[in-house]
């Protein structure tokens, strides 16, 4: 019988890593200009940027696949920390309509976070 936590594991998974694709797709698309330039004005060598391919494209499949997702969830962690930190500044203030203002990237990272810990369940390519 099915167990309610093997199918939140999975709805968690498809969730974080569909949703964060879209953004890895865009990107792909449109390029990551504004990632280099986020990056240069606070320091950073510009090459750093390309990195946001394998957190938002990637690794989102790894984890929609159940394929490494612990490992796939760290990278996509330390992708919206980056995130956070360059376009927010970790600032805790409101957006235009209500809620923070970077609650999308920490969103991502606390889902990421729980696929951490909690792994990626039976509905996963490299499942126990």
């Amino acid at each position: 019988m099915l167990q309610n936590s093997e199918i939140a594991k999975l709805l968690l998974r498809l969730t974080l890593g569909g949703l964060l694709l879209f953004h890895g797709i865009h990107k792909l698309i449109h390029g990551i200009g504004g990632v280099k330039s986020m990056l240069h004005s606070a320091g950073f060598p510009e090459f750093i940027a390309y990195g946001v391919y394998v957190g938002e494209l990637i690794a989102p499949i790894f984890i929609i696949l159940g394929l490494y997702a612990r490992l796939a969830s760290v990278v996509v962690g330390v992708n919206m920390l980056m995130a956070m930190f360059l376009a927010y500044g970790f600032s805790f203030s409101l957006a235009k309509y209500g809620g923070l203002a970077m609650e999308s990237p920490l969103i991502f990272f606390v889902m990421s976070l729980l696929v951490v810990l909690l792994g990626s369940g039976r509905f996963a390519v490299n499942s126990k």
